[in-house]
């Protein structure tokens, strides 16, 4: 009879830990508090790092360098802010997608709009990264052209946050300290 009772025991065990475990696959993600905390915490140190190479980047336009010198320095630049965007996707990536009406949406517009921002910042380096240091009003005609289309992308980029077809998120934005 104890036999029975351990087997019985045994497998109620076994089938009680997989409905827990397909509970937790299933339940969904994050909830909105936990989810704006995520991507704020991410996308903080991405705009400093944007704002930091945005100001290096007006200074080296103002700068008395070679254009070669500019042109390897731009490069760099931009090659960071390229990274630095794709490490913010990476990490709104990795919140997952927030319990919420519509989370899955407003995820991917999230997503989306980081994808532009590196793509933008990738395809003006290798417009740079292209541009001959010969003649120097030809190579910063060339920057100023890569730079203007680089700030159209990073406008057209940006996540229209009225679409936010969340109260919860909307308030959870404005609610956890890892936003303000």
């Amino acid at each position: 009879m104890r036999t029975c009772r351990a087997a019985a025991a045994g497998k109620l065990t076994v089938v009680l830990a997989t409905i827990v475990l397909l509970a937790g696959a299933c339940g969904g993600g994050p909830s909105p508090r936990v989810w704006a905390a995520a991507v704020c915490e991410a996308l903080t140190p991405w705009r400093a790092e944007i704002s930091k190479l945005t100001s290096s980047t007006q200074q080296q336009m103002t700068a008395q360098t070679t254009p070669a010198q500019a042109r390897e320095n731009l490069v760099r630049l931009f090659a960071g802010a390229e990274r630095a965007s794709e490490t913010a996707r990476l990490r709104v990536e990795q919140a997952g997608v927030p319990e919420t009406e519509h989370g899955d949406q407003v995820s991917a517009g999230f997503l989306g709009s980081l994808e532009k921002v590196r793509d933008a910042y990738g395809r003006a380096r290798a417009t740079i990264a292209g541009l001959g240091a010969g003649t120097p009003t030809e190579f910063y005609d060339g920057v100023r052209a890569a730079v203007e289309t680089l700030n159209q992308e990073y406008d057209a980029s940006a996540l229209d946050t009225s679409k936010l077809n969340s109260e919860e998120l909307k308030k959870a934005f404005d609610e956890v300290p890892e936003c303000r």
